[in-house]
Formats: structure tokens, C-alpha cells, sequence
């Protein structure tokens, strides 16, 4: 089998193993990645970004080192990576049940859910509030979660399918503006940032495309993200959020508490704060993008040489 239709196979199946199994239940290889992350961290750890640049290319590096190695195993090893770093269907799960808890009116269920889904305080929001964030990490994680593994696995196979999902975990683990993290972090946000720049608008575009399904109009999603996007501190998260905005017909955006403190996020999109049944319609769509985005991944994987 040549390489670029081995790398497609294994990317559906890997697609659909976790379609059919989501995230395995103990011993994530992720975790431990992480585990071994924060060992490293114990002694690369400095106040200054040379520091964090050099437990970025030891970490990230060692994962596609690999890669480098694994992927000889041909579409086996395509498709357990695959199902290793996709994350597409606890996300699915996890927005329907954030779903279910709101509309059965268990407001102390959906905020034991939220951490599952992002890093806001969940003690003080309300239902709308809940609402809201569980809508905008859907959109955001479509692209982190289940767009962008297989976009690198298109690229680079098993390397790029571990590779980008150590920068995406390293991210979620120093990537952050406070104290500790401010300079020792900054190059695996920026490492993160570069790594989800076309996967993020390649999920937009995907996002506008399929807005229909869920009585969008691509029209929209479109122009929210030309006329909002740009406003949101991050460059690829304010894409994905603003087209989904725009094909629910919802605004998202505002006051944003986090553990750390309060952002005033930039309002995307045009109409009503989102209900429980746009939560609903995005998880939908989520899923849509997310099929469609595997589908053409493993195109193009198929029609190199």
C-alpha cells in the first residue's frame, strides 16, 4: 500500500474508533504525556522564555521522534494515533450532556460538567452563562480537538498527529499570562498559535459551509468571522468562535470569569444570548465539521506521493 493511501486508511479508522469509542477510559497516552511534561517541567523550569523554548523542543521533539519511529507501522499505527489525539466524540458527549443537565433545570450538574469542557469558574454562572461557555468551547475544541489532528495527519502522518497534539497539551499546561507562566510559557502559546492557524480556518470554513444542517446560513457565519474575529486575543480561537456564532444566528462573547480573573471578551456574531437548544445545534454541527473535516483530510492524504 502506497504511503499517502495507508495514511488515509488509518486516519478513518482512527476517525472511527473514536466515533465508536471516544477517549480510551485509563491509561490515556495523552495524560501520559502530560505526566511526563510536568516531570520535565520539574527541571527545565526557569522565569525566562528560553527556558520555556527548550522544554518546548525537548517535549514536543521527543513525541516526534516518536512518530518518526511508530509510523512504520503502517495504517495500524496511523489509526491508533489517530484515536489517540482525536478527542471529537467526548466533546460531542460531554456538550450533550451539559445540554441535558441545563433543560432538567441541574444547574450544580452543569457546573460539576463545565471543567470538563474549559477552565472558567463555573460557581458563577448562571444557565445562560453555562450555556454560552459550553457553546463557545464546542466551537473552539472542534478545531483543538478533532479538525487539526487530522489536518497534521494529512501533512506528516503519525509525527504530525503526535506532534501537534504534544503542542496543543503543552499549551493547555503552560500557555497562560500569569506569574509563573508569563515568559517560561510563551513559546509553547506561540508554538500552539502557528500549529492551529490553518486548522482553525479550515474549521471556519468548514463551519460555514455546513451551517444549513442546523438552519444556519453560511452567509452569516462568514461575515461574523470577517467582522469580529479579529478582535479576540487569540488568532484562531476568535475564527472558530465567531463562524459559529454566525451559523446559530447567537452572539457570543462578553464577560468572561476564569480562575485567575475577569477578560472582556469581544462580542461576535449577531442575535440572542444562546439557549440550551443552540447548545444543541452546535454540538450537530461540531459533529458535521468534524466528519467532513477526516473526510477531506484523508483526500489529501490519499493523493500524496
Amino acid at each position: 500500500m502506497q504511503k499517502g493511501t495507508s495514511t488515509a486508511v488509518g486516519l478513518l479508522l482512527g476517525f472511527a474508533l473514536d466515533r465508536v469509542f471516544g477517549d480510551p477510559r485509563r491509561g490515556h497516552p495523552v495524560a501520559g504525556f502530560g505526566s511526563a511534561a510536568g516531570a520535565l517541567e520539574s527541571v527545565t523550569y526557569a522565569d525566562r522564555r528560553v527556558a520555556g523554548l527548550v522544554h518546548e523542543v525537548l517535549a514536543v521533539g521527543s513525541v516526534v521522534g516518536f512518530g518518526v519511529v511508530a509510523r512504520r507501522g503502517g495504517v495500524a499505527a496511523t489509526a491508533v494515533a489517530t484515536w489517540t489525539v482525536l478527542g471529537g466524540r467526548s466533546l460531542a458527549r460531554t456538550g450533550r450532556a451539559m445540554a441535558d443537565r441545563l433543560a432538567g433545570g441541574d444547574l450544580d450538574g452543569a457546573r460539576a460538567l463545565l471543567p470538563a469542557l474549559c477552565g472558567r469558574d463555573p460557581d458563577v454562572l448562571d444557565a445562560n452563562g453555562l450555556a454560552r461557555a459550553a457553546l463557545e468551547s464546542i466551537a473552539e475544541n472542534t478545531s483543538d480537538a478533532a479538525v487539526a489532528p487530522v489536518v497534521w495527519g494529512a501533512v506528516a502522518g503519525v509525527p504530525g498527529l503526535l506532534g501537534y497534539r504534544a503542542i496543543n497539551t503543552l499549551d493547555a499546561m503552560v500557555g497562560y499570562r500569569n506569574e509563573r507562566y508569563l515568559r517560561f510559557g510563551w513559546a509553547a502559546a506561540r508554538a500552539d498559535d502557528v500549529a492551529n492557524l490553518i486548522p482553525a480556518r479550515f474549521t471556519g470554513l468548514l463551519t460555514a459551509a455546513l451551517a444549513p444542517l442546523v438552519g444556519g446560513r453560511p452567509t452569516a457565519a462568514l461575515r461574523a468571522w470577517r467582522r469580529d474575529a479579529a478582535g479576540h486575543p487569540s488568532p484562531n480561537a476568535g475564527v472558530v468562535e465567531a463562524s459559529m456564532a454566525g451559523a446559530l444566528g447567537v452572539r457570543l462573547g462578553g464577560r468572561t470569569q476564569y480562575p485567575h480573573g475577569v477578560e472582556q471578551r469581544p462580542l461576535l456574531g449577531d442575535g440572542p444570548a444562546p439557549t440550551v437548544d443552540d447548545l444543541r445545534r452546535a454540538v450537530r454541527l461540531s459533529e458535521a465539521v468534524q466528519l467532513a473535516a477526516a473526510l477531506l483530510a484523508a483526500a489529501v492524504a490519499a493523493v500524496e506521493r
